[in-house]
């Protein structure tokens, strides 16, 4: 996956009580500049102490923290946020991720796992080589995979092909781009009693103080950072 990353961190704290769906604020640089901490999913733990980030780079907050390396110490606020809702009578889950969406929904998979559902994952991207490795998701995950361009997978979009999955699932979760959720609330999706989206939105506090994130939900306004960043599809006005 040119371009992204996927740092393994020795965090205890943040691993012994994060939740899938949770986020860190990532300082990215050692001075002031960029001054605003960036906001990474928490994408798997380990062993109770260890804590997985994968991101892409998109800009100067990302290309620095890109060049950290083995050893290098990095400035964590977390866990925040409230993370997906896992309901113990679901049998099989429907997990979408478009392109790096696909962060928070390993960690979420790993889980559901643990708790004897079935998972399938659909994933996914503009081509081949931004897909996601099928040797580092567990061999339990029924992986499908989909490019734009048809260079791996299906060919079309992560969206074209929700009504073959979705009937069959009991809760969906998803984490993608805007146009992705846009495109799965403007269809019918019958069968789930649940489909949870996971927000990717600019933050500049993570904890509610600057109203930043703010977003229009069915419920009244509502800060990404404090009551998501996973929501329920129709509760938010798109």
């Amino acid at each position: 996956m040119p371009g992204v990353y996927l740092f393994w961190l020795r965090a205890p704290q943040i691993a012994e009580v994060a939740q899938p769906g949770q986020f860190v604020m990532v300082r990215c640089g050692n001075g002031h500049q960029p001054l605003l901490r960036r906001p990474l999913s928490i994408h798997r733990i380990a062993g109770g102490e260890q804590i997985a980030l994968l991101f892409s780079v998109v800009g100067q907050g990302t290309s620095l923290l890109s060049q950290y390396r083995e050893g290098d110490r990095l400035d964590l606020l977390g866990p925040l946020g409230n993370g997906f809702s896992l309901y113990p009578d679901s049998g099989k889950l429907l997990l979408i991720a478009g392109g790096v969406g696909i962060a928070p929904l390993v960690f979420l998979a790993d889980k559901a796992l643990d708790q004897g559902q079935a998972v399938v994952l659909l994933a996914g991207s503009a081509t081949a080589s931004l897909l996601y490795p099928q040797s580092l998701l567990p061999s339990a995950i029924e992986f499908v995979t989909a490019t734009e361009d048809g260079s791996g997978g299906r060919e079309g979009m992560v969206t074209d092909f929700l009504a073959e999955f979705v009937s069959q699932a009991d809760q969906v979760f998803a984490c993608g781009p805007l146009c992705m959720y846009q495109v799965m609330a403007a269809r019918p999706l019958h069968g789930p009693k649940s489909v949870q989206v996971c927000l990717e939105t600019a933050m500049a506090c993570g904890l509610g103080a600057c109203y930043g994130c703010t977003i229009k939900t069915r419920k009244g306004l509502r800060q990404v950072c404090r009551d998501g960043p996973v929501f329920e599809l129709h509760d938010i006005l798109w």
